[in-house]
């Protein structure tokens, strides 16, 4: 068993980015939704500070995650264990910063957002939301498949896990459930919005479970192989 500071930093970091995920989305002052609204702007305006600095700290949370799984891939990168746990956890990274990325887009639009809207009349208005839509196609389409990236790596990932006991096998199972959930509902589901947000809080919990199974236990690993 493998429990020291490697295991220690890893699973604090998996604590952190679920804290700061979840965080900074409960207690953001106005949702966005998929696609930006006329009131969406006026609503982020009223506690525009808090909002601001709310959203950086969930956009931070896929950044720490992406840290932590980068740590987990590199204290498992052994044979036998490398052939599915590395690129498990590289395609939950590549996911991982694909839903950040999409996410600073909807933070800057919204903050930028106002500036363009304020004292302008309905038309204006109308005029610049139809000017951002294309964009804001695109990038729904960026995070959904960040989502579906990321349950891929889930999928591979919790094989391994599994595989050779690395953690708990129900942690193990947890993770490939969770990796298909998230794939099955955006791909199969042609509006998954709504639907998905249940995931978001389940991805959170998932990963505070992980971290602080890695913190307290460490992983389930020989010395040497």
């Amino acid at each position: 068993m493998k429990n020291d500071f490697e295991t220690k930093f890893t699973g604090l970091a998996l604590i952190t980015g679920a804290l700061f995920l979840l965080i900074g989305w409960v207690l953001l002052p106005h949702h966005l939704g998929e696609y930006f609204v006329e009131s969406d702007f006026a609503a982020i305006n009223e506690d525009f500070w808090l909002w601001v600095w709310l959203y950086r700290m969930h956009i931070f949370g896929w950044v720490i995650m992406g840290g932590g799984m980068m740590g987990l891939a590199a204290i498992t990168f052994k044979k036998p264990y490398r052939s599915l746990i590395t690129p498990g956890a590289g395609i939950i990274i590549v996911g991982t910063f694909v839903s950040a990325l999409s996410t600073a887009f909807y933070y800057s639009f919204g903050a930028w957002g106002i500036g363009q809207t304020m004292d302008k009349s309905p038309e204006e208005i109308q005029t610049f939301m139809d000017g951002v839509l294309f964009t804001t196609h695109y990038i729904t389409c960026l995070a959904r498949f960040g989502k579906v990236f990321a349950g891929a790596g889930l999928v591979l990932m919790g094989a391994g896990l599994l595989k050779w006991k690395v953690v708990d096998s129900w942690l193990s199972i947890f993770t490939i459930l969770l990796g298909l959930a998230a794939m099955g509902i955006v791909m199969l589901i042609p509006v998954n919005y709504e639907i998905y947000k249940p995931v978001f809080y389940v991805k959170v919990l998932w990963l505070l479970a992980l971290g602080a199974t890695i913190f307290r236990k460490g992983i389930n690993l020989p010395e040497t192989t």
